[in-house]
């Protein structure tokens, strides 16, 4: 109930009720992604950073993958990479390469993507745009 009324809600309302509904049902990764879409689209990029870091880690748990992205071997095998958790987690490895180079912080960017292309290298998740915006930064 609480990620609907927050599609009707003002955005500081729609901010407590999506932390709250991520606080009840900390398991379901949709609600990381509609915060840390909420957030990000708001320029709050440190709430969305930490509704991401949360959401990848969740994601983690869920498809048996180490919890510190650094330490995921690549390539994701199958198995996993096709799995619901296992999309999420690599969806949200580039929506955190985003959030990063929309924070100022074109190198943890490129580091995320660099990972992110290793782990799934047919995922087809996207991340060829974040990819060129930040071929437009300077190293």
């Amino acid at each position: 109930a609480l990620p609907r009324r927050a599609a009707a809600a003002t955005p500081e309302e729609r901010t407590a009720l999506l932390w709250s509904a991520q606080a009840l049902a900390p398991t379901c990764l949709a609600t990381y992604y509609v915060l840390y879409k909420h957030h990000a689209g708001r320029r709050e990029f440190e709430l969305a950073e930490r509704a991401a870091s949360r959401g990848l880690q969740e994601a983690a748990a869920q498809a048996g993958l180490d919890q510190d992205w650094r330490q995921v071997p690549a390539p994701l095998p199958a198995a996993v990479a096709q799995t619901e958790p296992g999309r999420f987690w690599l969806f949200t490895l580039k929506a955190l390469a985003f959030i990063s180079l929309r924070s100022g912080q074109p190198g943890q960017a490129r580091t995320l993507l660099a990972h992110l292309e290793a782990c799934g290298p047919d995922a087809h998740i996207g991340g060829d745009v974040t990819a060129a915006l930040l071929g437009a930064v300077k190293p």
